[in-house]
């Protein structure tokens, strides 16, 4: 599992007293305003910062970082991505997986037959969608719903499927493009 997970990457600057947009890349905007600390992905490595102030604007947070006052302190970050230690991450539901987590779990149907590997998970508004490439290099895509996704075994790192009628006949293969 990962250590640190991906909440926003900071887009463009705000003002001139060192506040920078963030798009959010986590379902809970308001985490910005919950928790200060976070660790800031740069070239030279990994920085720790820390939040001073938080407002909200269209779909992008503006957040405040100690220590950066001016615009010419934060503009060398512009692009960089920002995480959380998962100590200070937002706590999963029942049910609920960081995506983080369900990448690279072997996924397989009822009757053992292994399908793939989860590979991403597309968030459409309905409900996100497992992309599972198969060995031969095909990929297949799976509703995220009860009644296709039996259950997530993080501890055996796999996820048991009912395939669904259609769901792996129109495949597309590396070899299609």
């Amino acid at each position: 599992m990962e250590d640190l997970l991906q909440v926003g990457i900071l887009s463009s600057t705000h003002g001139v007293r060192g506040e920078m947009k963030v798009f959010p890349t986590t379902d809970d905007v308001k985490r910005f305003k919950k928790n200060k600390d976070y660790i800031l992905e740069t070239p030279q490595g990994n920085k720790e910062v820390k939040v001073t102030g938080v407002k909200f604007f269209k779909q992008f947070a503006i957040l405040k970082f100690e220590g950066f006052d001016t615009l010419d302190d934060i503009l060398p970050y512009k692009g960089c991505r920002l995480f959380v230690t998962r100590e200070h991450a937002v706590k999963c539901e029942k049910d609920e997986y960081f995506i983080a987590d369900l990448i690279g779990l072997s996924v397989e149907d009822e009757e053992g037959k292994i399908i793939g590997t989860l590979m991403d998970v597309m968030q459409t508004g309905a409900n996100d969608v497992y992309v599972i490439k198969s060995e031969e290099g095909k990929e297949y895509l799976f509703p995220a719903i009860k009644e296709c996704i039996l259950k997530v075994d993080m501890e055996e790192r796999r996820i048991l499927v009912h395939v669904m009628p259609g769901l792996m006949d129109d495949a597309v293969s590396d070899r299609d493009e």
